[in-house]
């Protein structure tokens, strides 16, 4: 026994302090104490126990294993679909800012109210060549024109004064009409009111900064209007000759149609008022 365990038994009740106990028994009791072993729990030895406990049961961390062939070829394919979003993102936004390609994409989508498909299979209806876009028949002045319409009509400077004008029954488009050439005008609206089937691309160009259409050959042309009572009545659809679309500040989309060239087109139309 050592010096801290004898200091612990002698804290102890011994066998002499307990009444009435026989000397014999008493005895044995104090040899049997004597060797008993009082195990050391205290202090740093119990700290060191518990910590070797730990250690001894701590299950080892897993290490990682390097990935296999399958996730490879996903980390790779994921890099390439990024690097390719990411080009042809960029390539959408130079096209889309290029002129030509902004011609092209109106092509495929409404410009002003107008919805623009190109088919080089399409034809327009018979009808003579050289004949150019009808009259306005109404034959309204432009201020009664104006009057029925709600908005005034843009007039070019470079075709002197029209001869007569004209409004729809939805009164919806405005026309105005000059020897052998038209202007119709309206506000944009989301379902369009003029369908072109051509079998040519438009070309761009712009008028006073703003991009422009110029259709070249001869097409198709659908106008989708409504009667009187905003009641739609059967499409129109005719042979339309070289146009010139574009579109005003003021919301007004407008087709010159009659003009051969489109530099003649333009400075028509950039004479407008």
């Amino acid at each position: 026994m050592n010096e801290s365990e004898e200091e612990r038994s002698e804290d102890l009740p011994g066998p002499r302090d307990v009444p009435g106990l026989p000397g014999k028994l008493r005895g044995e009791l104090r040899e049997l104490g004597r060797g008993m072993r009082i195990p050391n729990v205290d202090g740093a030895t119990m700290a060191e126990r518990v910590l070797a406990q730990i250690i001894a049961e701590a299950v080892p961390v897993p290490v990682a294993e390097p990935p296999g062939r399958a996730e490879r070829v996903r980390a790779w394919a994921r890099r390439r679909w990024r690097m390719l979003s990411a080009a042809v993102s960029g390539l959408l936004v130079v096209l889309v800012l290029t002129p030509p390609v902004r011609a092209a994409v109106a092509e495929w989508f409404d410009f002003g109210g107008v919805a623009v498909r190109y088919d080089p299979t399409a034809s327009p209806p018979p009808g003579s060549p050289g004949a150019g876009p009808p009259g306005c028949r109404q034959g309204l002045t432009v201020a009664e024109a104006a009057l029925r319409a709600g908005f005034d009509p843009v007039l070019p400077a470079g075709l002197g004064d029209p001869v007569a004008a004209a409004v729809s029954a939805d009164r919806r488009v405005l026309s105005v009409c000059w020897r052998g050439i038209r202007i119709d005008e309206f506000r944009a609206t989301i379902d369009p009111l003029f369908h072109k089937m051509t079998p040519v691309p438009a070309a761009h160009t712009e008028v006073d900064g703003q991009t422009a259409l110029w259709f070249p050959e001869r097409h198709r042309l659908t106008l989708k209007l409504l009667d009187d009572e905003s009641r739609p009545y059967a499409p129109q659809v005719r042979a339309a000759g070289p146009t010139l679309l574009w579109q005003r500040a003021e919301g007004l989309t407008l087709r010159l149609e009659g003009v051969t060239t489109m530099e003649r087109a333009v400075d028509i139309a950039e004479s407008a008022d």
